[in-house]
């Protein structure tokens, strides 16, 4: 057998490993625990806000990842529940490895554009699959994700035209929340359900849970990277903001806290648009 025959064999190999079972189950574990932390984001996002109306001063809980994971360790199996979440989220990484290394489902999943994109998808879930598995195992004393989106904002100044590349940065991820928001009022990701298999009503239901949700992201993720782009403007790394101080920044807006309220739910949306995404989705 000589080596390109052995090169075919082992990517036939890697394509059978991709479209297994296994990876399937992988797939939709991975969006389960992905509406699990949105769904929890949006709640505390939720609380937030009437705590605002009420007068309550905001709430002291993070309305971001860490705020959700330590919202479910306070729970009864807490701890087994955290390490679920951090498997699947691990699942989930694998799963667009495996769309970067063999392709997408589709007819266009192939394409270069499209498996970059699943590598760019696969270091990101595996980023916040690490941070769910150390925090299931103890590590529940790390910055919040404020913290972390201003420590990274300041070590990237301290580059050569750092200032630029957090500019950059800050411009970039605006356009993925436009992205993203675009996408979701297109209903873009049809292409991805299995449409036949789905009532009426369930495609009228996952259609008010992925527009809502992906426009909420998306509002989000443009706010995040506004915050981004100011601190590159005025050099000031404290600018930059994550999850939970965009979100209470939304309160400073014109329609107040009431818009707040309103991306929250959309977040809660998009948790279960997460679920619903677990069912039905083509993987």
């Amino acid at each position: 057998m000589n080596a390109r025959t052995m090169s075919l064999s082992g990517r036939s190999k890697g394509r059978q490993a991709a479209n297994s079972s296994a990876m399937d189950a992988a797939a939709r574990w991975g969006f389960m625990a992905r509406g699990t932390i949105y769904l929890l984001i949006g709640l505390l996002a939720l609380q937030i806000a009437f705590a605002d109306v009420g007068g309550g001063g905001g709430g002291g809980e993070q309305a971001d990842r860490g705020g959700a994971l330590a919202e479910i360790g306070e729970q009864p199996m807490g701890s087994v529940l955290l390490w679920a979440l951090g498997v699947g989220l691990v699942g989930m990484s694998l799963w667009r490895l495996s769309e970067a290394l063999f392709g997408a489902s589709g007819p266009d999943g192939r394409k270069a554009g499209k498996r970059l994109l699943s590598a760019g998808r696969f270091v990101f879930y595996g980023f916040v699959a690490y941070s769910v598995l150390t925090f299931a195992a103890g590590d529940k004393g790390g910055s919040s994700g404020d913290q972390q989106s201003q420590d990274i904002t300041a070590t990237a100044m301290e580059q050569p035209g750092g200032r630029w590349i957090v500019g950059i940065a800050g411009a970039a991820i605006i356009g993925a929340g436009l992205w993203i928001a675009v996408r979701a009022l297109r209903r873009d990701y049809h292409k991805h359900l299995k449409l036949s298999q789905m009532s009426r009503r369930v495609r009228q239901f996952v259609d008010v849970t992925g527009v809502g949700g992906g426009v909420a992201r998306g509002v989000l993720f443009g706010g995040i990277g506004v915050f981004v782009l100011q601190a590159a403007i005025e050099y000031e790394p404290d600018k930059a903001k994550g999850f939970d101080a965009t979100l209470r920044s939304f309160a400073d807006a014109p329609a107040g806290r009431w818009l707040l309220a309103l991306v929250a739910l959309g977040l809660v949306l998009f948790g279960v648009f997460s679920f619903a995404m677990a069912r039905w989705r083509k993987v």
